[in-house]
C-alpha cells in the first residue's frame, strides 16, 4: 500500500446532491476511518458487492467507520433521484450517498469502475483500493488495520440479485445493445441506426449472440421496441440471466420470458413468475433467468405487449 501513502482522499465538494445525510466534506470526515463506495444501480458487479459493504458498514460504524457510497450513472436514466433513492430503499442502505451526476467526484478520484472502493485512514490518506468484485476477506482486514482493531470477520451471505456469481458456468459476458457498444448483433441484414425498423430473428442463434424480432430503433445507449409484440433473444452460457430495463412509455410495460421456447418454471428469475411473465416498472436491472441446476447453453427471448421497453445491457452470473 505505500503507493497511497501521499495520497489525500479528494473532496466531495462536486456531489450534486446527498441521501441519507447532510453533505460531508473533509472536516466533518476528520478523524473518521472512510470507505468510499462507487457504484451504479444497474450494476450487477456492484449489487453482489453490496451485501459486503452494508454489513461492513453496520458492524465498524461504532469503531470509527464511515461508509459513503457514491453514486455515478452508468446511463442517462440513471440521473433520475426517484431511481436511486428506490435502490436505496431496495438495498438496505442506510449510510450516506453522495449523487455524482456530473462525474465530479468520479474525477476527483481519477476513478474509472464501477464498483471501486477506496480505503482512507483517519489523516485522510488513501492507504488501499479494490475494483469489482471479490478480494473480501483482504478488503475487510484492510478496514480492520485502518480502524486499529482485530476480530472475527463478519458473516455475508447474497439472497437474490445479491447472490454471488456462479463463476465455475459462466461462459457468456456483459453484452451491450446500444450501438455506441453493441456486440454479435445476429439478426438478418444489417442494424439501422436511430429509426425505426422490423427486425427478424435469424434461423439458428449461435451462443452469446443477440438478435431483435418485431419493431424497433436502435439507439445509442439502448433499443426500444416502438410495437406491441417485439422480443430480444439471446443465447447463453450462464446461471443468471439479467437485463437492463427502462421505459419510455408513463404506463408499467408487461413482459414474457420463455426459456428454450418454454416458460422458465423453476428456472425463473426473482422478477419473473414461473409462467414467464413480468412487470417494467422503473428503470433498473431485472433478473430474468436463475437457473438452478444443470446449467448448460440456453435461448433466453423477451418480449414486451406493449411499446416503449428500453434495454441497455445483459448481465450474467
Amino acid at each position: 500500500m505505500t503507493q497511497f501513502e501521499r495520497v489525500h482522499m479528494p473532496s466531495f465538494a462536486g456531489a450534486t446532491e446527498w441521501l441519507n445525510s447532510e453533505p460531508l466534506g473533509l472536516a466533518e470526515l476528520e478523524g473518521r476511518v472512510v470507505l468510499v463506495d462507487f457504484w451504479t444501480l444497474t450494476c450487477i458487479n456492484w449489487l453482489r458487492t453490496q451485501p459486503y459493504v452494508r454489513a461492513w458498514s453496520r458492524a465498524y460504524r461504532d469503531d470509527g467507520l464511515i461508509v459513503i457510497g457514491v453514486h455515478t450513472p452508468e446511463f442517462s436514466f440513471e440521473h433520475d433521484i426517484d431511481l436511486v433513492r428506490h435502490a436505496i430503499q431496495d438495498r438496505a442502505i442506510d449510510y450516506p450517498v453522495a449523487l455524482d451526476n456530473d462525474y465530479a467526484v468520479w474525477d476527483a478520484f481519477a476513478n474509472h469502475y464501477w464498483p471501486a472502493l477506496y480505503f482512507i485512514d483517519r489523516e485522510g490518506i488513501i492507504r488501499d483500493q479494490h475494483f469489482g468484485e471479490g478480494r473480501y476477506e483482504q478488503s475487510e482486514r484492510s478496514l480492520q488495520r485502518l480502524l486499529g482493531i482485530e476480530r472475527e470477520l463478519v458473516s455475508v451471505e447474497g439472497l437474490g440479485v445479491e447472490a454471488a456469481a456462479d463463476w465455475d458456468h459462466l461462459r457468456t459476458p456483459e453484452t451491450y445493445l446500444g450501438y455506441w457498444r453493441s456486440e454479435r448483433f445476429a439478426s438478418p441484414d444489417a442494424a439501422s441506426f436511430d429509426e425505426r425498423r422490423v427486425y427478424e430473428l435469424p434461423e439458428r442463434l449461435l451462443v452469446n449472440h443477440w438478435a431483435l424480432a418485431g419493431e424497433w430503433t436502435i439507439g445509442a445507449e439502448n433499443v426500444e421496441v416502438d410495437q406491441p409484440g417485439g422480443s430480444i433473444a439471446y443465447r447463453f452460457h450462464a446461471r443468471d440471466a439479467h437485463l437492463v430495463l427502462s421505459r419510455a412509455s408513463r404506463e408499467p410495460i408487461r413482459f414474457r420470458v420463455l426459456l428454450d421456447g418454454e416458460p422458465p418454471g423453476p428456472s425463473a428469475g426473482v422478477d419473473v413468475d414461473t409462467d414467464g411473465t413480468g412487470l417494467l416498472r422503473d428503470g433498473r436491472l431485472y433478473q430474468l433467468v436463475r437457473q438452478p441446476d444443470a446449467i448448460r447453453e440456453r435461448t433466453l427471448q423477451i418480449t414486451f405487449l406493449e411499446p416503449g421497453a428500453e434495454a441497455y445491457a445483459f448481465t450474467f452470473g
